[in-house]
């Protein structure tokens, strides 16, 4: 089977070690991180007052539940147009820099080779707010080359890669730079899943939930995302990063009307049965 992990915060009502136990409790290896400052159990501003004591704690945390880190996500702000990446005032991105520099130092210390960070976001001046993206994504891009972990940004709703085409062209500008893909923001404006898989070849982490036109986040049963379509052409391009099961719970875009537990197994049983269609396991071994 492919790896799966699952996001620590799909379950926001636990502690941090009960969302961890309970990963284990579902049979995951793997966990994403939310360093997020809306994410209570791992907050980047408790990173950098108590850098040393945060790391020594997540790595506590790990060991005891038993998993490993497939992904460190980082979102600086409450939201997204809050300490973006391509903030207009230079102060902003110099701290965000700092930032980030400690999240790359926890995923070194915790051995998590991956990092997701958002693009972006409109600040009313698309060229300069573009140019200033492309230019923070490849700073993050060599600092993560340099500590061998792979660094990825994730298109999403609001940001400056919200279509195939921003998304494309971003890429474009920053050579090297890998996604971590997430159809149901570009299913919900009313993509189709089909299109989407051209970006796939791009992709190094995936994240998965149920979506639709309209609707970011869907059961299992509502969702019209082509799961089979996705998991086929990356079976044939030989992907070997996770897929993360990441059903959130939050009041925004309706994320709040979810059995999250549910639908984590549902889909991970999904996933896996095209998995087994695919021979998925011979196949990779062989490659």
């Amino acid at each position: 089977m492919p790896d799966f992990s699952c996001a620590n915060y799909t379950f926001p009502l636990l502690s941090r070690r009960q969302s961890l136990q309970l990963l284990r409790l579902l049979d995951f290896e793997f966990v994403d991180i939310g360093l997020f400052e809306r994410n209570s159990s791992y907050l980047p501003s408790d990173l950098m007052s108590t850098p040393v004591d945060f790391i020594r704690g997540v790595q506590h945390d790990l060991l005891r539940a038993q998993i490993r880190p497939s992904d460190l996500f980082l979102q600086i702000g409450q939201e997204p147009a809050q300490s973006s990446a391509n903030d207009p005032d230079p102060a902003v991105r110099s701290l965000s820099r700092e930032v980030f520099k400690r999240a790359l130092e926890l995923c070194i210390t915790i051995e998590c080779d991956h990092l997701t960070g958002l693009p972006g976001v409109d600040h009313g001046d698309a060229e300069r707010d573009f140019a200033l993206a492309a230019e923070e994504a490849a700073w993050r891009l060599e600092q993560c080359r340099e500590a061998n972990v792979v660094y990825s940004i994730e298109p999403h709703l609001g940001s400056i890669c919200t279509t195939i085409e921003s998304t494309s062209s971003f890429l474009a500008r920053v050579e090297g730079l890998t996604l971590t893909l997430d159809y149901g923001h570009f299913v919900c404006l009313g993509e189709e899943s089909s299109k989407l898989h051209s970006l796939l070849p791009f992709a190094s982490h995936i994240h998965t939930r149920g979506g639709s036109p309209g609707r970011l986040q869907t059961s299992v049963a509502e969702s019209t995302i082509d799961f089979e379509g996705m998991l086929t052409g990356l079976h044939n391009r030989h992907y070997t990063g996770k897929f993360a099961l990441e059903y959130v719970w939050i009041d925004w875009q309706g994320c709040n009307c979810s059995d999250n537990l549910s639908e984590t197994i549902l889909l991970r049983k999904r996933l896996r049965q095209i998995a087994t269609v695919l021979n998925w396991e011979a196949e990779q071994h062989y490659a």
